[in-house]
């Protein structure tokens, strides 16, 4: 049998999406010069965008065309220094010509009937798509839509599609996410409406998919039968940064469960689809959301564990406290980290604890999926090692450093039978030229073409955040917040989640 040799396959490029234009409310923003923008420079150099695409910006600010561009560039220009000077060099001055000569801004408010006016008239000439993203603050999703709605802006006819994106907090309960998607459905059909989480844009996340269902090796055991329990962790080394008003109104738990780690739960444990079409991939996803047990609160508060950072070292750096962030209350109870143990209801799963856990100022930013698989038993090698081995797992790491690591046991060589932990390890970087990518270059193009297999339904958000409610309920009524230094594994309180079941967490080191 022979196996490719070839360790830097190229990326596959991707056929050019269909004509369209790009309107952008909150054009302004860190987000468009930070994600999206870099993100359309990326499939603009893979020759992944139309000809005539286009890009129309929408902001409060009183800019012209050339004013927006400049900012534009001023951003990009800081995220490949940030990469580093090998990045940084690779810059393609024609690649982003090409893309600011279609380019353009227009000044309004989100809440003026003048500005969709004047937007009727940008978009007279587009004979193809448009794809309306809202890169704002959530309180503008409802008067956005609604605007869009009454100018007629949504009607499709004649090839002509409309599509809305819609960036989290998608609400910030089970209650309000029901009225959103309520009133925006009033006015979008729900195929029209693409809700973006950019971790399902890693390949990393999709390889999910495929690591567990064409190989055999790894479907034949992925239940209960085989595998002990499951970590989910989405860690970062930064703290609030300048996100701390946001972030006392949000905390770890909505800002990352119901919507990222949930959707990295539902990647890992669905059943396998019918065929990946995005119907058949959300449905069986759908599914697997529906069956979180959902727990009482008082069952949520022995389940959890909320923490907040205090000043440290991350990286060797000093950082300050949660509290003496500028915005942030000295008495606030906004948890920066939170570790939740749920169980699934359903054949494959279970009596399989699935634990998550997600925090800002740890050892290291890492997210990382852990299959723990149960133990073979040690009885034939009792005598062949100081210590118990560690149980097999599979490591499936989406940041940084992606790739598939399994930790198996080996013998020691010499004369008597003792056994070591080992690993094999499939590194992305060492087999496919990847690049550079925030994970918006698949969902925008993907987006484009009309597959919606990576964005999520109502009935997806809905569940996600029916079953965080009894933990919120439960914290609502009081609770310990753990203190935990910046720069360290977390609260001590969550590695007593686990071990309380005989297990612990894989270091973040």
């Amino acid at each position: 049998m022979d196996f490719p040799t070839n360790r830097q396959a190229p990326q596959v490029a991707l056929q050019p999406a269909p004509r369209c234009t790009l309107v952008i409310f909150g054009a302004t923003g860190d987000m468009t010069g930070r994600l999206l923008m870099p993100a359309l420079y990326n499939l603009a150099r893979f020759n992944s965008l139309h000809p005539d695409f286009r890009v129309i910006g929408i902001g409060h600010r009183r800019l012209d065309d050339e004013d927006f561009r400049r900012g534009l560039k001023e951003s990009i220009d800081q995220v490949f220094a940030a990469r580093g000077p090998q990045a940084a060099s690779s810059f393609d001055p024609s690649v982003w010509q090409w893309l600011m000569a279609r380019t353009s801004y227009l000044m309004g408010d989100f809440e003026d009937e003048r500005t969709y006016a004047e937007l009727i008239q940008a978009l007279a000439a587009e004979s193809g798509g448009v794809i309306f993203y809202f890169a704002t603050a959530p309180g503008y999703f409802q008067t956005i839509a609604r605007h869009l709605h009454d100018a007629g802006l949504l009607k499709q006819a004649g090839g002509r599609w409309r599509r809305v994106v819609i960036e989290k907090p998608f609400g910030r309960d089970l209650p309000s996410a029901c009225e959103l998607n309520k009133q925006l459905t009033r006015v979008i059909h729900e195929n029209q409406i693409f809700r973006i989480d950019h971790f399902l844009g890693k390949e990393t996340v999709q390889n999910i998919l495929v690591s567990r269902f064409a190989n055999s090796v790894f479907e034949s055991s992925w239940n209960r039968l085989y595998i002990d329990h499951v970590q989910i962790t989405a860690a970062e080394a930064i703290g609030v940064e300048r996100r701390s008003e946001f972030y006392e109104q949000t905390g770890a738990l909505r800002d990352m469960v119901p919507n990222h780690l949930f959707q990295l739960l539902a990647m890992v444990a669905m059943e396998p689809p019918n065929s990946f079409d995005a119907d058949a991939v959300r449905t069986e996803k759908e599914k697997l959301l529906d069956a979180i047990h959902i727990q009482t609160p008082f069952e949520a508060l022995q389940n959890s564990v909320r923490g907040q950072y205090q000043s440290g070292l991350v990286g060797g750096k000093p950082m300050r406290g949660y509290r003496e962030e500028e915005g942030v209350a000295p008495d606030s109870r906004t948890e920066t980290y939170v570790a939740l143990k749920l169980g699934i209801d359903n054949w494959r799963w279970a009596g399989v604890p699935f634990y998550l856990r997600t925090g800002k100022a740890l050892a290291r930013r890492q997210t990382q999926i852990v299959i723990a698989f149960k133990d073979a038993g040690h009885a034939l090698f009792r005598q062949s090692a100081q210590e118990k081995p560690p149980a097999n797992t599979l490591v499936l790491q989406i940041q940084p450093d992606e790739g598939l690591f399994f930790h198996m046991k080996a013998k020691v060589p010499g004369s008597k039978i003792r056994i070591a932990p080992v690993s094999m390890d499939f590194r992305y970087a060492d087999h496919f030229l990847t690049g550079h990518s925030s994970g918006y270059e698949t969902l925008i193009y993907d987006c484009m073409v009309g597959d919606a297999t990576l964005f999520q339904r109502a009935a997806d958000i809905e569940l996600g955040w029916e079953a965080v409610l009894p933990f919120q309920q439960a914290w609502a009524e009081g609770g310990e917040i753990h203190s935990y230094r910046a720069g360290s594994q977390g609260p001590a309180a969550a590695d007593v989640l686990l071990a309380r079941d005989g297990r612990q967490w894989l270091s973040l080191e």
